[in-house]
């Protein structure tokens, strides 16, 4: 059974970054009256910052971080609903597999926020199995075994499971040492790093598109 992960491996992360900051722009417009603070914001991520943005966006537009305003933020950023599609190639090869056997995705993040995700996607009229970890206390998302636990079960009998993913620091070293093919997407635009710290993380294979699953996966 192929398990799939979701940022970018199925869509591009920063895909969801920009819908959020459009989202938040119109917020901020409505609510301080100051235009261009999504402009902001996509600017500082393009320049590679990802965890101070909206504080330092603020600082740009003059507008007081506090506590509550960051909160009020980061909550509409992640409730908002999402504008986002598929990549081409991960759009093809579900269309062109629609009939075998049934998909898996384990996603790491908070519920709502990759449910949505998920439903913008379509994902869920076309993956039978889907586990977003955040649904569980803290600490069972990756690496943990939980959700690959659940997919085994899930599986059908003497399936072959694959996990394709994009992030070698926690995607892999759990499903390659539990038997399945770890198989590592690497996509122009992807925010996390491609390289893996230590070969136990690092995927059997690489791949730079889904048009190469055909001649990746077991037969």
């Amino acid at each position: 059974m192929i398990v799939f992960d979701l940022d970018d491996t199925l869509y591009l992360e920063r895909d969801f970054a920009f819908s959020g900051y459009r989202h938040v722009d119109a917020w901020v417009a409505d609510n301080h009256g100051l235009p261009g603070f999504g402009a902001t914001c996509r600017e500082l991520f393009a320049s590679g910052e990802r965890r101070n943005i909206f504080d330092r966006a603020c600082a740009s537009h003059g507008i007081s971080a506090t506590p509550g305003l960051i909160a009020a933020l980061v909550a509409e950023y992640r409730g908002h609903a999402p504008q986002i599609s598929l990549c081409p190639d991960a759009d093809q090869f579900l269309a062109r597999t629609e009939n075998a056997s049934p998909f898996g995705l384990i996603t790491d993040g908070p519920e709502h926020t990759q449910m949505a995700k998920v439903r913008a996607l379509a994902l869920d009229q076309r993956i039978q199995h889907i586990r977003a970890t955040g649904s569980w206390p803290k600490g069972f998302g990756k690496p943990h075994p939980r959700a690959f636990e659940e997919m085994e079960q899930l599986a059908p009998p003497k399936a072959h499971m694959v996990y394709i993913a994009d992030n070698p620091a926690k995607d892999f070293i759990t499903p390659k040492a539990r038997g399945w093919l770890t198989i590592q997407i690497r996509r122009t635009g992807a925010i996390h790093s491609p390289l893996a710290p230590d070969l136990d993380h690092a995927a059997q294979i690489e791949i730079q598109s889904m048009e190469e699953l055909d001649a990746a996966l077991p037969s």
